[in-house]
C-alpha cells in the first residue's frame, strides 16, 4: 500500500512539474516575442512610393541599420507626402526635392513620425527665407545722380551738444579728372560760421570718418537745419562746389541713445542770384487715381525781412483757389526770423482732374511780429494758362504730364497779385 501511494504521488508531482515548466516556457516565449509584434492598423495607409524610397540596396550596412530600427520603430508615410519625389544624399539622409523655395508649409497637426529610422527628413530649412535685406544704398544710384553723402547725428541733452559724424561720400561727379574733395558743415540759420573736414587726395569716393560738435540749446534744436557743402580742389587749387545736402532737424528724435545714420543724395545749389524779394522752392505732384494735389514746401532763400520790429517767425501759407474762389489753405510751422528758412512740409488737397484747368495754388511767405499784423514778404502763383505764364506755368504742366511724381523747382517771389 505504501508503495502504491508513493508511485501515485510521484506521478502527480511529475505532472505538476511538467505543467509549471510549460507555463513558464510559454510566458518566457511570449515576453521574448512581444517586441517583434505589432498591431494591425484599422485603416492601413497605402505606401505606393516606398519602393522609390528604398533605392540603395547595395549598401549592406545601411540595410542592417534600417532593418534593426524599422523593427522597433514602425513608420508610415503621411497622406500629405504621397506622390512626392525624393533624392538621395550621401550622408544617409533623404530630403524632399525643393521645387518651390517659397512654398509655405500646410497648416494642421503635424505627424509625430518625422523620420524613417532616423534617416529620412520630412521638412528642410530654406536659407533664402532667413537672409537679411541687402543694403543697396551704395549700389542703386538714380540717373543724374551727382553723389551721395552719409552722416550720423546725436544730441547730448546735459551738455547741449549736437554731435555730427561725417562718414563718407560716394560717386562724386567733378568737373575735372583730378578731384580732392572736402566738406563744409553749417548749422542754419547761422551761415557765417562752419566746420570743415580734411581734404581727401585724388578720390571720387572719400572716406572721412570725422566728428564735429555744434553747441545748441534743446529749445532751439528743432528749429535748426544741417547743411553740407561738398567741394573739390583742382590742380590750380581752385574750389568747385559739387553739391549740397539740406537736413532739417525738426522731425528727428535726437537723444544720446538714438544715433541716427543717414544718407542723402547731393543736390545742385541754385547758383542764380536771389530775386528782389527772395525765392521759394517747392514740389508739386498730382495723383489722378485719388484726385489729390500734393505740395511739398522745401525752403526759401534771400528773404527781405522787416528789421524794424522783432520777428516772431517766418512761415508759408499754401492756398488752393478755383476761379479765383478760395477753397482751402494750410500753413507751415513758423521758423525764427531767418532769410533762408528750411521747411520740408507736405500738404495735400482734394482736387478733381476736371478742375485742374481752373484751379491754382498760391504760396505766400509771411512774417509775424509781436503786437503787429502779419507782413507779406513775397508770393508766387502756379496754375494753368488762365492764371500764369513762364516758369510757373511750366511747373504746373510738368506736374500734370508726370502723375504721381514729385516735380521740384525754384520760383521767384513777388508782391504783385
Amino acid at each position: 500500500t505504501e508503495q502504491v501511494v508513493a508511485v501515485a504521488g510521484g506521478i502527480i508531482g511529475g505532472i505538476l512539474l511538467f505543467v509549471l515548466l510549460g507555463i513558464t516556457t510559454y510566458l518566457l516565449w511570449k515576453k521574448i516575442c512581444r517586441p517583434f509584434s505589432y498591431e494591425k492598423l484599422i485603416n492601413p495607409v497605402k505606401t505606393t512610393n516606398t519602393n522609390a524610397i528604398f533605392q540603395d540596396q547595395t549598401n549592406s550596412e545601411t540595410q542592417l541599420k534600417s532593418a534593426s530600427r524599422s523593427r522597433s520603430v514602425p513608420f508610415i508615410i503621411p497622406p500629405t507626402l504621397h506622390g512626392r519625389d525624393w533624392m538621395h544624399l550621401t550622408n544617409e539622409e533623404q530630403v524632399q526635392e525643393d521645387r518651390d523655395p517659397y512654398m509655405t508649409p500646410q497648416s494642421g497637426p503635424r505627424s509625430s513620425f518625422h523620420s524613417l529610422a532616423g534617416a529620412y527628413v520630412v521638412g528642410t530649412i530654406n536659407p533664402d527665407l532667413y537672409k537679411c535685406p541687402e543694403d543697396k544704398s551704395e549700389t542703386d544710384f538714380p540717373d543724374g545722380n551727382i553723389g551721395r553723402l552719409w552722416f550720423s547725428i546725436e544730441y547730448e541733452q546735459e551738455s547741449e551738444r549736437l554731435l555730427v559724424s561725417l562718414i563718407k561720400v560716394r560717386k562724386l561727379q567733378p568737373p575735372a579728372d583730378s578731384c580732392s574733395p572736402f566738406v563744409k558743415i553749417y548749422l542754419l540759420p547761422d551761415e557765417r560760421s562752419y566746420l570743415q573736414s580734411k581734404t581727401k587726395r585724388k578720390t571720387l569716393n572719400p572716406q572721412f570718418d570725422e566728428n564735429f560738435v555744434f553747441q545748441v540749446s534743446s529749445k532751439m534744436l528743432l528749429q535748426r537745419t544741417l547743411k553740407f557743402l561738398v567741394y573739390c580742389v583742382d590742380k590750380q587749387k581752385k574750389h568747385h562746389l559739387l553739391g549740397q545736402v539740406i537736413f532739417p532737424l525738426k522731425n528727428e528724435a535726437l537723444t544720446e541713445d538714438n544715433k541716427l545714420v543717414i544718407w542723402r543724395d547731393l543736390e545742385k545749389e541754385n547758383l542764380e542770384p536771389p530775386s528782389e524779394y527772395g525765392d521759394i522752392q517747392f514740389s508739386l505732384s498730382y495723383n489722378d487715381y485719388l484726385g489729390r494735389l500734393t505740395v511739398v514746401v522745401l525752403r526759401a532763400r534771400g528773404l527781405k525781412l522787416h528789421e524794424e520790429s522783432p520777428a516772431v517767425g517766418v512761415y508759408v501759407k499754401v492756398s488752393l483757389m478755383n476761379h479765383n474762389k478760395f477753397i482751402k489753405s494750410k500753413k507751415t510751422a513758423a521758423l525764427l526770423g531767418t532769410p533762408n528758412p528750411v521747411y520740408n512740409e507736405t500738404f495735400s488737397f482734394k482736387a478733381d482732374q476736371t478742375e485742374l484747368d481752373t484751379a491754382s495754388l498760391s504760396l505766400s511767405v509771411l512774417q509775424s511780429n509781436k503786437g503787429e499784423k502779419t507782413l507779406l514778404l513775397g508770393r508766387v502763383v502756379v496754375g494753368p494758362f488762365m492764371y500764369t505764364r513762364g516758369k510757373e506755368l511750366e511747373h504746373w504742366n510738368e506736374m500734370i504730364s508726370k502723375p504721381k511724381e514729385l516735380v521740384k523747382r525754384w520760383h521767384a517771389l513777388c508782391h504783385s497779385t
